[in-house]
């Protein structure tokens, strides 16, 4: 249903103003709405174009604080991984390893870590893998329990899986 009043009694103008002020993301959001509330005449696509666009730079923001810290521990390589991994860090995360370097025995200690899609799982798979094929013995330690869930239902390398049998990602 056509609304001619729904800009001029749902915005407020005077926030277009204060753009610069607010974070890039932020201003991409209402000026979006806003266009396509102008457009369409529809208040209900504008929400949902916004809700839409704030969801996948929420998604960025998040994927940008992965940190993989790496140390050698009496001969053992340490990885420390802290933060969320999902779809949008995955690649990241595959990235932070070195697979060619000559070490007996890694240890990937995901305490300060939550695994929450399958993408994630699938990573960690790639890697662990990748590890034990090039002679590497792996150890995953610090599972959470909605990781550790997840991990037993998808994951390949803790049930004798290989590399052959991963999903492209």
């Amino acid at each position: 249903m056509r609304d001619d009043r729904a800009v001029g009694d749902y915005l407020h103008w005077a926030s277009i103003r204060r753009l610069r002020e607010h974070p890039p993301s932020s201003s991409i959001v209402m000026i979006a709405t806003v266009a396509v509330v102008v457009m369409t005449q529809d208040l209900a696509r504008g929400v949902l174009v916004g809700v839409l666009l704030s969801g996948v730079f929420f998604a960025w923001k998040v994927g940008r604080m992965l940190d993989v810290a790496s140390s050698l521990q009496g001969g053992v390589r340490v990885y420390t991984v802290t933060g969320q991994v999902f779809f949008a860090c995955a690649d990241q995360f595959v990235r932070a390893f070195d697979i060619k370097e000559d070490v007996k025995r890694i240890r990937i200690d995901v305490s300060r870590a939550h695994f929450w899609d399958i993408t994630a799982i699938g990573a960690l798979d790639k890697v662990v893998l990748k590890l034990r094929r090039a002679g590497i013995d792996v150890e995953v330690v610090g599972l959470n329990a909605g990781s550790a869930a997840m991990v037993e239902r998808f994951a390949l390398h803790d049930k004798g899986g290989d590399a052959r049998e991963l999903p492209a990602h």
